[in-house]
């Protein structure tokens, strides 16, 4: 469904990405792990279309979409969240959420349509008691929700979460658990997580990326990558990853 080849991206002399091969299919939770600086969120950048592939390629259901532009790469069906949330704060949870629907994939006609279709997802996402408060009302689960629901708004077919857990306790990550595989299983929506909660990736994904200075060094199932020496290495250091 979502695929990369090659991929590299450099800010001057840094290498962000280097020569970088992944693949989403249809249907999975895919987590994205590493020490930060490693390359995620530019990955994610890169996947929407903020940032530019000095190599390589990107492809979504079998098209291109590096070199487009974000809103074209929206409209095709990829939606995302950011690790920092920035909603209209002057406006209330429903009309955040309205104004996604009606940029969105929906093809609404009506703002009226658009407020119903926005109301069922705050209800999905469990936010539908406070629709009529400002975000700056919400604590930092409620925001969290909050950019849930409009990325869900734009009517993804995959969703791109970036780091969705930081900052939970653990009864609301258990919720972000259960709600993460409800996108996936009610909506449909494939759904590729950056997250350092590793409870969250253990839990939720069906298989596990790791990078490591923007290359990959473990892809497979959260178990194998836990164990994988590399990816030990990358977190812990040598003396760790030899015991």
């Amino acid at each position: 469904m979502l695929k990369g080849t090659r991929i590299e991206k450099h800010f001057g002399g840094l290498k962000a990405i280097t020569n970088l091969d992944f693949e989403i299919h249809q249907g999975e939770i895919v987590g994205m792990i590493g020490p930060n600086g490693s390359g995620k969120t530019t990955l994610f950048n890169l996947i929407s279309g903020l940032l530019k592939l000095d190599t390589g390629k990107i492809e979504f259901e079998g098209s291109t979409i590096s070199g487009l532009a974000p809103y074209r790469i929206a409209a095709l069906g990829v939606g995302r969240t950011f690790q920092i949330v920035r909603p209209l704060m002057e406006l209330t949870l429903l009309e955040n959420v309205t104004i996604a629907v009606l940029y969105g994939r929906s093809n609404v006609k009506t703002v009226d349509m658009a407020r119903e279709i926005a109301m069922s997802i705050l209800t999905f996402i469990g936010l539908a008691p406070r629709f009529d408060n400002l975000p700056g009302q919400l604590g930092l689960e409620g925001r969290k929700r909050l950019e849930i629901a409009r990325a869900l708004g734009s009517k993804p077919k995959v969703l791109l979460l970036d780091e969705v857990f930081a900052g939970m306790n653990p009864k609301e990550i258990g919720g972000a658990i259960d709600l993460t595989f409800r996108i996936r299983d009610e909506y449909g929506v494939t759904v590729f997580m950056v997250e350092h909660v590793m409870k969250a990736i253990m839990r939720t994904c069906d298989r596990v990326i790791a990078l490591r200075n923007g290359m990959k060094i473990a892809d497979g199932v959260p178990e194998m990558v836990a164990n994988n020496p590399e990816v030990i290495r990358a977190y812990l250091g040598d003396n760790y990853a030899k015991n």
